[in-house]
């Protein structure tokens, strides 16, 4: 959000407005990845600190070092923080920038899922294991192999495979990845690299995942989002066109496939018949927050649907300092998801 926006809202208000409050306020905390595990809500976030880093369009900023778990007994629970799962130092191949995570579980064992960047400027997916849902997590010493970009997320299919979706562009380093290779050239710019805005638009990518979890076991693929007449969705189509923030749950034998579209502040997403699409945009699961980002997850507990996301209205704005929240949404007789208004007759200006 352009910080002449911030300047201009009233936090009190907006915060009387809100359909959520923060679930933690002690630490910042982004990016939700929540699941239901044993009857219980387990919330895997990336955890904001203040570390002082200029802001660009890179996400030098977003310094996160260390994860911590939150659990609920149920939604309207009071949230609880289980503590550090996970340290950047713990993990030998990552130097800074744990960005979102997401976690999953297989016979009795937890497995958190985490983008770092390397010694190398590149960022990776690793891997950590752990016997309870809130860790600690011990990490497997190298990331997993032929892994790239952020956000990964990782979906359990009803036939016990598990799929795991990623990719970023921007700082995300998606952009970086066209070749099959990491292109270095113009290391200081995010928009180098990028199609052109008349050009199909980026993807996610998809990869079913190994029987131990552990590695790719087929090369990753595009995760195409189509629009009604089956063409792909354009660059320029910031409206709609896939940034980073991939998610999944399935809902009557479809597969929702949701993400961010990052510079316009939309979690929209787009309905397929497979884990691997194509997937055709059906609209907006959540309009604007206070905050640059937008990140989510959805969650089924007890045949109720919950979007978690984050906002900025805890530190006031700051793009780099949020908070995780929770907020119940519908699906309506044909599937589609109702668009969540985060702040009550309160539009967001971006």
């Amino acid at each position: 959000m352009p910080e002449e926006s911030i300047q201009h809202i009233n936090f009190d208000e907006l915060n009387r407005k809100a359909v959520s409050s923060p679930l933690v306020s002690h630490i910042y905390t982004a990016d939700p990845s929540a699941h239901v595990f044993n009857g219980k809500i387990y919330i895997y976030p990336s955890h904001d600190v203040n570390a002082g880093d200029a802001f660009d369009d890179l996400g030098s900023h977003f310094a996160m070092e260390d994860y911590h778990v939150i659990s609920m007994d149920h939604p309207d629970a009071d949230a609880v923080d289980n503590g550090v799962a996970l340290h950047v130092n713990d993990v030998p191949w990552a130097e800074k920038q744990m960005w979102a995570p997401d976690a999953q579980e297989k016979d009795g064992r937890y497995y958190l899922f985490f983008p770092a960047k390397g010694y190398d400027r590149i960022f990776k997916i690793g891997v950590a294991i752990s016997d309870t849902p809130t860790g600690p997590f011990i990490p497997k010493p190298q990331a997993i192999k032929d892994s790239f970009s952020i956000d990964p997320a990782v979906y359990k299919d009803d036939d016990g495979n598990y799929y795991m979706y990623f990719g970023g562009i921007w700082g995300g380093q998606l952009q970086r990845w066209r070749t099959g290779s990491f292109n270095d050239a113009e290391p200081e710019s995010p928009f180098a690299h990028l199609p052109a805005h008349n050009e199909p638009a980026l993807c996610a990518k998809v990869a079913r995942l190994t029987d131990d979890l552990l590695e790719f076991a087929e090369p990753a693929k595009d995760v195409l989002i189509v629009d009604e007449a089956g063409n792909p969705l354009l660059q320029g189509d910031n409206d709609r066109r896939f940034f980073e923030a991939s998610w999944l749950h399935k809902y009557q034998g479809k597969y929702y496939f949701s993400y961010s579209t990052g510079d316009t502040h939309y979690i929209c997403y787009a309905i397929g018949d497979n884990p691997y699409g194509p997937f055709t945009y059906a609209g907006r699961i959540l309009n604007p927050v206070v905050g640059w980002t937008s990140h989510h997850s959805i969650a089924e507990y007890k045949s109720e649907w919950y979007l978690f996301y984050h906002d900025s209205s805890l530190s006031k704005g700051v793009t780099h300092l949020r908070s995780i929240k929770v907020a119940k949404i519908e699906h309506d007789e044909n599937g589609y998801i109702k668009t969540l208004d985060p702040y009550q007759d309160l539009k967001i200006l971006v």
